[in-house]
Order: C-alpha cells, then sequence, then structure tokens
C-alpha cells in the first residue's frame, strides 16, 4: 500500500501546496479543513480524500481519526499540523478571549492531534510533523499571543521527539520563514482600545498585521517541495525553511540582544512612542 498523510488546514496556502506536494509523490492524502467545500479543486487528484476536520474538536477530530484508521487499515505515516490562525495586538491590549482562541488552533489543536491520532502513527513507525514559524523563536512586536502559541507548538514537539523515539516515531518542527499565502488576509483588523498608549501608532499596527512591511515572501509551493522532501528522507527535529529563516536562525543564536531588538522592531512605530515619552519628561 502506497503510505498515507494526513494534513490540516488545506484550504489555501501552505497546507493546499503541501497537498499537491505529497500527492505528485504517490502518497495517499487526506486532505482536511473545516469547510470540505474549501477542497473542491483537490476532489479529481488521484489518491487525495476530502476530510471535514476542525482541530479545536475533539469530536471532528476523532470522526477523522475513524476515517483515516478504516480506509489505512490501522496505521498513518505522516501527521502534519498546518492548521493556524493569526491575531496581531499590543500585548496590554489583546483580549484574553481571544488569545485563548487562538491558542486553541495553534496549540491545543496540535496537541488534541497528536495525541488521538498517535496510535495509527506509532503502528506505521512514522512521523509528526509541527509546521512552526520563526516568530515562535524570537519576539516581533504585536504578535505577542501567535508567538507565544508558535513557540508552546516548537517546545512541545521537541519534547514529543525524545517521548516518541521509544516507538520509532520521528517529530519534525517545520520553523518557516515569511511566505506567500492569505494567512494575513484573514487576520482581523487590529482593534485598539480607545484609552490604548498605542493609538498615536495605530497605522504602523495596522500594516505590520496587513503584512505590506513584509519585504520578501517566498512560494508555498516551492516551501512544501522541500519541506515533503525533508520529511520523506527522514529528517528529524527543527528544520528551519522559508526566506530569511536562515538568517533568523544565525540572527537569533549570534546577533546581540540589541541588534535583534532593532531588526524586529523596524516599522513598529515603538521608537516613536519612546521619543515622545522623553519630551514629555
Amino acid at each position: 500500500m502506497p503510505k498515507s498523510v494526513l494534513i490540516t488546514g488545506c484550504s489555501t496556502g501552505i497546507g493546499a501546496s503541501l497537498v499537491t506536494a505529497f500527492q505528485k509523490r504517490g502518497l495517499t492524502v487526506f486532505a482536511t479543513a473545516r469547510k470540505p467545500a474549501a477542497l473542491s479543486s483537490f476532489s479529481a487528484l488521484a489518491n487525495v480524500h476530502i476530510l471535514a476536520l476542525d482541530v479545536t474538536s475533539e469530536a471532528s477530530v476523532r470522526d477523522a481519526y475513524e476515517e483515516v484508521r478504516t480506509k489505512t487499515g490501522g496505521k498513518l505515516d505522516y501527521l502534519v499540523n498546518n492548521a493556524g490562525m493569526g491575531h496581531d495586538l499590543p500585548a496590554l491590549d489583546f483580549p484574553l478571549e481571544d488569545a485563548k482562541k487562538m491558542f486553541e488552533t495553534n496549540f491545543w489543536g496540535t496537541v488534541r492531534m497528536c495525541q488521538v491520532f498517535a496510535p495509527l502513527v506509532i503502528e506505521a513507525k512514522g512521523t509528526i510533523v509541527n509546521v512552526g514559524s520563526v516568530l515562535g523563536e524570537m519576539a516581533m512586536p504585536y504578535m505577542s499571543m501567535y508567538n507565544a502559541s508558535k513557540a508552546a507548538v516548537h517546545l512541545y514537539g521537541e519534547t514529543l521527539r525524545l517521548e516518541l523515539a521509544p516507538f520509532n516515531v520521528k517529530v519534525i518542527t517545520i520553523i518557516t520563514g515569511a511566505i506567500k499565502t492569505s494567512f494575513k488576509a484573514n487576520v482581523p483588523v487590529p482593534q485598539l482600545p480607545p484609552d490604548s498608549r498605542y493609538q498615536p501608532i495605530k497605522k504602523n499596527l495596522e500594516d505590520i498585521s496587513s503584512g505590506v512591511n513584509i519585504k520578501k515572501a517566498g512560494s508555498s509551493d516551492k516551501f512544501a517541495e522541500e519541506v515533503v522532501a525533508d520529511v520523506l528522507r527522514g529528517v528529524t527535529g527543527k528544520v528551519w525553511r522559508g526566506p530569511d529563516s536562515g538568517l533568523a536562525k544565525f540572527g537569533k543564536t549570534w546577533f546581540p540582544t540589541w541588534l535583534m531588538d532593532r531588526i524586529l522592531s523596524d516599522g513598529s512605530g515603538l521608537e516613536t512612542l519612546t521619543a515622545s515619552k522623553k519630551k514629555s519628561v
């Protein structure tokens, strides 16, 4: 039987590109999304099964598990946790309920998928792939909750890698650079509270949230090809992929803190607040 892979969050962007990249290599692909209609373009592809799957719902995840178990005979070679969401606001202004919602998708959704599908992956002596972000490794202003959710995914994945090694299961964490997708288009427009300390730089926040400040972004198809090649050749641990991911890795390790702060704060408007504070004093 061909090897099998289940991918979450396949409606657009990285998830959609991963479906195509795995399918071209002859794998049986389970492409999933909360709304299966969004995956209609894959219906004509050989060996692609479309499933409804909401990673925030225990019932939805278990329904998908039963369908995959039945179709594969109780094995799943690759589980790719790609589903995610974003929301940008200053840390002091971030509504806790919105933060919890983001963690429910980005982090707890990944945990839920790993726990439920573990029997199938262990039976196959397979691989779990968690799609992380360079922002889980560094402090980008206005993205504290997204940064934190991805940092949690990274550390969870690395711990899981050690714990699943006795069962011959690999765990890969993809530290993803800037990729051209519709992800930013789905991020809510930032709504600052009227009394926010960041009202004077609201435009900077909106620009960062919309992605207009991203100067270099790579193709999701190229990214997917690189990731699939890594997965199929048995890579494990953290893998840095996408434009500037290598530079981010180097900078995180070797740049002094003041330089990283300057790079990450570029365009944020925070220096305007600092200058304004000095004048008032």
